[in-house]
């Protein structure tokens, strides 16, 4: 498939609704149509129901396995919904408003990856002496799942280069840190009845309000803790529990036998996802007893702290002229990676204030600039005259 310019390659991709809640295969099957080429290596890493996946995409030679020189520039290939009656456009098609593309992705993803996509397609085998590789996920949004997938059931065929870009929109400031997050589920049982006998049901709410009590009382014992990482995130320096969703009940007149509490805690590099289980557990003990509830944790997206010395870190840093990089309270895809020992850098265009509303958007300029600094990057890691 000919290559076309990014904007245009922007406007395919956002015209996949690749909604989380979707299979993500025509769009991962038009990016390998896309990239199909001599010297392009191409490998599909599967979810377990197969549909979904993400994709593996290679040029170049092999990475060295002492080294692990060259570069990954990484991103999801999921957006999030786009249902709200607040679009001003059509959210799946990527519309030119003043200085700006609109359109579910322009910034949380799609536009650093279409700057990737064309990247790879244009790189120069001939004057390489390292790989240049994207790796792109399913399900981030829903808790970095596809990420997960792939570290857990990498085979190790091939050496990874060890320096990522991740390509989150970060309005072109280097990120090194961010927070993790961490998702449970309370589960309180009773026993079903009709409301005008309740002497013969058992009502599931009840325990759970106790729970919910008890985790905010944790809530504010964990707001006075000071681990080490939280200097990294000063405006929120601790753990912090958010209990986001309550559902239980089916009528009004009738006795609930069954209620869920789910709840998010926002994790800190170093932070012991055991002992974080045990003290949410046993809060819950305290107000209501082991036998009244169920516990599961249903979701983990690790934090991330990258060495400042790190070279990919010392590299983007230089490139647009920061001294210090910063850190995030949002969680990426970069904490399953770091088990693969990768050193991941999260740096992209677009800003995350407007990632996950209506009329997400993202500045043209942002997205020419980007491409400028991401295109020496790939210079500085995979070409032989860097």
């Amino acid at each position: 498939m000919p290559t076309i310019s990014d904007v245009e390659l922007l406007k395919k991709l956002i015209s996949f609704d690749s909604t989380s809640r979707n299979s993500n295969l025509p769009l991962a099957d038009f990016l390998c149509d896309y990239l199909d080429r001599p010297g392009v290596t191409i490998e599909r890493n599967l979810s377990p129901d197969g549909t979904k996946t993400n994709l593996l995409v290679w040029i170049g030679p092999d990475s060295n396995p002492a080294a692990r020189d060259g570069l990954i520039l990484s991103g999801h290939m999921d957006v999030v919904p786009a249902d709200e009656d607040d679009w001003r456009s059509d959210p799946f098609v990527a519309t030119r408003i003043h200085d700006h593309w609109v359109g579910r992705g322009t910034a949380d993803m799609k536009g650093f990856l279409a700057t990737a996509v064309n990247l790879l397609a244009m790189f120069d085998t001939k004057t390489a002496r390292a790989p240049l590789a994207l790796l792109f996920t399913y399900d981030e949004e829903v808790g970095t799942i596809g990420a997960r997938h792939f570290v857990e059931t990498w085979k190790g065929l091939r050496t990874l280069p060890r320096h990522v870009i991740i390509g989150e929109p970060t309005s072109l400031k280097p990120i090194r840190m961010h927070k993790g997050h961490m998702t449970v589920r309370f589960t309180t049982t009773g026993i079903s009845a009709h409301s005008g006998l309740p002497h013969l049901g058992k009502n599931a709410i009840e325990p759970a309000a106790k729970i919910v009590n008890a985790l905010a009382q944790l809530r504010d014992h964990l707001a006075q803790e000071r681990p080490d990482s939280g200097s990294h995130f000063p405006e929120v320096p601790f753990l912090a529990i958010n209990v986001g969703r309550i559902s239980g009940g089916s009528a009004i007149n009738v006795v609930p036998d069954e209620c869920h509490i789910d709840v998010g805690v926002r994790t800190l590099p170093g932070t012991n996802i055991d002992d974080l289980a045990n003290r949410l557990r046993t809060a819950a003990n305290t107000a209501v007893g082991t036998d009244s509830y169920n516990f599961e944790i249903q979701g983990d997206s690790p934090p991330l702290l990258l060495d400042q010395k790190a070279p990919i870190h010392q590299a983007v840093c230089a490139e647009v002229g920061e001294e210090v990089s910063h850190g995030v309270a949002y969680a990426t895809d970069a904490g399953w990676f770091q088990n693969l020992e990768l050193d991941c850098l999260i740096f992209g265009p677009g800003s995350i204030t407007v990632a996950h509303k209506p009329n997400e958007a993202i500045p043209h300029e942002e997205l020419t600039r980007g491409k400028e600094h991401i295109e020496h990057l790939v210079r500085k890691f995979c070409a032989a005259d860097a």
